[in-house]
């Protein structure tokens, strides 16, 4: 019988000591993942994986290693964590290297966040076949659906399960799982070419997601709706960035704020907390205490009490995200290391009727390719959308860059929606920005 997550990061945590490390932080985990995959009628893959193991951060003589082994029995986890105490004594000393101050793991949030699914064993190989079987079907049905030429659906779920250990006292549990349902629909087009799209949905419990022909049917309208792309005109005009896509525009703008960017020299937003580099629109905090939510913890990866706080009010920068590493460098008080949920102050209206009130531009739906500099702040970026003309969705576009900077783009950020999209930890609404440079390749 395999010893429990608790015993095994206790007993790594506590040989650590032993062996002469000062300090020492330890996580074992178990995992499962099952996936499958439908394309075309038929199961293209199927596979089941579960992984086990113990990662192990050590503090020795000033020095700091962090290493991991997949072998949990006693002998190899007495033998792993005694190497790893003498490996860490060779490594160059690094005074800022420590656990974080244990009064950073006080005040942790006592609710359940209910991110484990109670039904998630319930389910068997036959039903996860059957519901990515069913995306492709909702595929088909779609209006349209002649011009189809490949439909690729799937469906994967996993439960995960850790226990942190730290030698200051600290621990703390996690357990949770998630569920995810897929479609790509590739097209042909009158003059050849194949657009692609797809749509997916994932969510902690089986229960909050759509059902899969939904899904399967909103990627082959989008696809469908590819159909006839024409290359749009270089030209200043309102943007509007769909939901599910704007993701790619925040993420862009929240990687400056890690404490290992600004400490480095390699952010846009270096030295400007407190400072106005948005639209009164740009209103968002990270909140990692939502119920379900696919970011969601009551403990960060160094035992950091979750809390909420905000990133930007009205457009001025108010926190980044730092952990006790980085905030010993820099000077700054730790908030956490990495990013949980978003939680964006709502517009009054959905996607469609800010289109609406936005008249004339373009909606992007994707992102291809590009880049953007966390340094300068400078970005371009292929995309694609549609043409919006009087409020209405008119003719498909394509070869289309835009591009720009940060810290003039989101001043010009205009409108929100009202409509976060829940796939995402980001949960992104529907933005609109003035005055955006298009260039037509």
């Amino acid at each position: 019988m395999p010893r429990d997550l608790r015993e095994i990061a206790r007993a790594a945590a506590a040989l650590a000591r032993r062996a002469g490390a000062q300090q020492a932080a330890a996580g074992a985990y178990r995992s499962r993942q099952v996936d499958v995959e439908w394309r075309d009628g038929r199961i293209e893959s199927a596979s089941e994986a579960t992984t086990r193991g113990l990662g192990l951060e050590l503090y020795v003589d000033g020095r700091y290693s962090a290493v991991a082994t997949s072998d949990l029995r006693p002998e190899a986890v007495e033998r792993f964590v005694r190497d790893a105490v003498a490996l860490a004594r060779t490594l160059a000393p690094d005074p800022h290297r420590a656990l974080p101050d244990p009064a950073l793991y006080r005040g942790q949030a006592e609710l359940d966040l209910q991110l484990e699914d109670p039904g998630h064993g319930k389910l068997d190989a036959e039903q996860r076949r059957r519901l990515a079987e069913a995306a492709e079907a909702g595929a088909r049905q779609a209006t349209g659906a002649e011009a189809i030429v490949s439909v690729t659906a799937g469906f994967g779920d996993s439960f995960n399960e850790s226990w942190r250990v730290h030698t200051d006292g600290f621990e703390g549990a996690r357990r949770s799982t998630d569920f995810r349902v897929s479609a790509g629909v590739s097209v042909k087009d009158r003059d050849g070419r194949r657009p692609e799209e797809w749509d997916w949905a994932g969510a902690r419990h089986f229960a909050d997601l759509p059902v899969p022909d939904m899904v399967g049917r909103r990627a082959a309208e989008r696809a469908l709706g590819r159909l006839g792309a024409r290359k749009g005109e270089s030209a200043v005009m309102p943007l509007a960035v769909e939901a599910r896509a704007a993701g790619r525009l925040v993420a862009a703008l929240l990687a400056p704020l890690a404490g290992s960017a600004l400490q480095q020299k390699r952010s846009f937003l270096d030295g400007k907390l407190g400072e106005t580099i948005g639209s009164e629109r740009l209103d968002l905090a990270d909140d990692p205490l939502v119920p379900r939510g696919l970011g969601s913890r009551l403990f960060d990866g160094e035992g950091i009490a979750a809390r909420r706080f905000p990133l930007f009010d009205k457009g001025v920068a108010r926190h980044c995200y730092v952990d006790a590493y980085y905030g010993r460098k820099l000077g700054m008080a730790p908030t956490t290391g990495r990013s949980s949920n978003l939680a964006w102050t709502p517009g009054t209206r959905d996607g469609a009727g800010l289109l609406a009130q936005m008249g004339e531009g373009v909606v992007v739906t994707g992102f291809l390719g590009g880049n953007s500099n966390g340094t300068t702040g400078d970005f371009s970026f292929g995309v694609q959308g549609f043409r919006v003309r009087q409020g209405n969705v008119a003719e498909p576009v394509s070869e289309m860059n835009v591009s720009g900077n940060h810290l003039e783009l989101w001043r010009q950020l205009a409108l929100v929606g009202n409509d976060p999209y829940p796939y995402s930890p980001l949960r992104t609404p529907t933005l609109i920005f003035d005055g955006v440079q298009f260039a037509g390749l």
